[in-house]
């Protein structure tokens, strides 16, 4: 009998066991302590440019700039006054604006944003204990927005420290101190609310988000974790009105700290340099390329000469793993390919006609240069033409006479897109007219016909959609069209 029920007693006692909840970690009793002890190395940081104005938007001697569109409300005022349509002298005036930052070294080095610093002429340093004292720029990187000052102290400062960020969890605590509008010396505190967001501020957003209140000057300052360590620093803010609405951003320690000791040693960034250009992989492009979900980075382009070059990755590869590590998404592969020391030789796995392929790439090093952005052309000059139909668009096999025609540069070969039906699959994907198509699944293609092949050829090996190449002025992109009627119809 007592054997019978033994089976009974344990499954009471493993329920028992799974109902007890887990115990969560309770709020602190005050934040005090922390904030005296780290609250001395948390510094306001004030700037000041000179800048040039004239006309209706400045009176002389007035730095008052009106709001956007409200010229013409003040136009009888200011010629009135003295100062027509675009009248008067130039005058020079002083701007001034507010951020924060943090001591992370006795010896006077602090950290703050780019964005706090750039342009700036004069930077002063203002300390808890009144101290002001005027800052030169070490280095910055416009990239991750962060900036290294460094101040002479006739004493050593007091300073904090690092910690990991790839430790904090959602739902841990954090206190934000920081020069909010001015004010100095505040201090929130709140919670993280997720992680590795994306906000398209750069190349390699990973920012912590957070409910801790986050307001205009609170920039560059630092968000600690209850040990008293950095784990982020304040950088932007999502708010229609400018405010804090609770959603707050920082870029995380793990990200900032190979910066800082770049622009510490070097006076700017030394990062690593894979040679390609890339794009997300959507659900479209996984099913056009035969892969089974979503991830990793489409190249788009290989840059000649490049380390990927030479190694052997070509335009239309899919990167899954760079040195080890896998590319769960696009936005992976920029921030661990520049973290990878210059030099260094590591595999890359790619996607490639239905398998995987690993190549051997010794990264080189990033030219920061920036370039500007072409202007996009006007098509307004350009003449009306017609062309075959196909996938809601007209299209016309490009040769030296048409592209000389539509003023194309660089490029005779491919297919011209020369109208595309308003709400069809084409325009739908982002498609336009004078768009090029270069090329299908990895294949270039010169005519309508090897077009319209290539699909049908992707829709007999059972895709669905087909990656379809597409030049637009200076800039390429993949996109995906449908390989059959039915898949249209789902479409629309």
């Amino acid at each position: 009998m007592t054997l019978r029920l033994l089976p009974r007693l344990f499954c009471l006692l493993l329920a028992a066991t799974l109902a007890v909840p887990v115990a969560a970690r309770p709020a602190p009793d005050s934040f005090a302590d922390l904030v005296e002890r780290l609250s001395p190395a948390v510094v306001n940081i004030s700037t000041s440019q000179k800048i040039k104005s004239k006309g209706p938007g400045a009176m002389p001697g007035i730095p008052f700039m009106l709001p956007p569109g409200q010229e013409e409300q003040f136009r009888d005022f200011f010629e009135r006054f003295g100062a027509p349509d675009g009248g008067g002298e130039p005058m020079e005036r002083e701007v001034q604006s507010l951020g924060s930052g943090f001591v992370v070294d006795a010896a006077g080095y602090i950290v703050t944003n780019n964005h706090v610093i750039q342009d700036a002429e004069q930077i002063t340093v203002n300390f808890q204990d009144d101290t002001k004292l005027e800052a030169e720029l070490v280095g910055r990187d416009p990239k991750t927005d962060l900036a290294l000052l460094k101040v002479e102290s006739p004493k050593p400062l007091p300073f904090v420290t690092f910690g990991d960020s790839d430790n904090t969890r959602v739902g841990d605590w954090v206190v934000v101190i920081g020069n909010p509008f001015g004010l100095g010396g505040s201090v929130t505190a709140g919670i993280i609310s997720a992680r590795a967001r994306n906000i398209n501020a750069g190349p390699f957003d990973d920012f912590l988000q957070t409910d801790a209140a986050i307001n205009r000057g609170n920039s560059g300052g630092p968000m600690f974790n209850m040990n008293g360590e950095v784990v982020g620093i304040s950088t932007a803010i999502f708010s229609p009105t400018g405010g804090n609405i609770g959603i707050g951003f920082a870029t995380p320690s793990t990200l900032a700290k190979p910066v800082l000791e770049q622009l510490r040693q070097y006076g700017r960034t030394h990062r690593g340099w894979l040679g390609v250009k890339i794009q997300q992989v959507t659900e479209e492009i996984a099913k056009s390329v035969g892969l089974d979900t979503p991830r990793g980075a489409l190249v788009l382009e290989v840059s000649p000469d490049s380390p990927a070059a030479k190694a052997g990755i070509k335009d239309g590869d899919v990167v899954l793993s760079f040195n080890g590590q896998p590319i769960k998404e696009m936005r992976n592969l920029p921030r661990l390919v520049a973290e990878t020391k210059i030099g260094t030789t590591v595999e890359v796995v790619v996607w490639r006609n239905n398998r995987q392929q690993t190549y051997r790439v010794k990264l080189g090093e990033l030219d920061e240069t920036e370039e500007a952005a072409a202007p996009q052309e006007e098509d307004g000059d350009k003449p009306e033409l017609k062309g075959e139909e196909f996938l809601g668009m007209e299209l016309r096999n490009l040769d030296s006479t048409l592209a000389k025609q539509l003023n194309i540069e660089g490029k005779t070969q491919g297919i011209v897109i020369v109208a595309v039906e308003p709400g069809g699959v084409a325009a739908k994907r982002g498609l336009r007219r004078y768009d090029i198509v270069v090329g299908v699944n990895q294949s270039s293609v010169s005519t309508v016909k090897e077009f319209r092949a290539a699909i049908d050829e992707a829709k007999k090996v059972g895709r669905e959609f087909a990656l379809v190449r597409v030049s637009r002025g200076k800039n390429e992109s993949y996109i995906t069209l449908p390989t059959s009627p039915e898949a249209k119809e789902k479409e629309e």
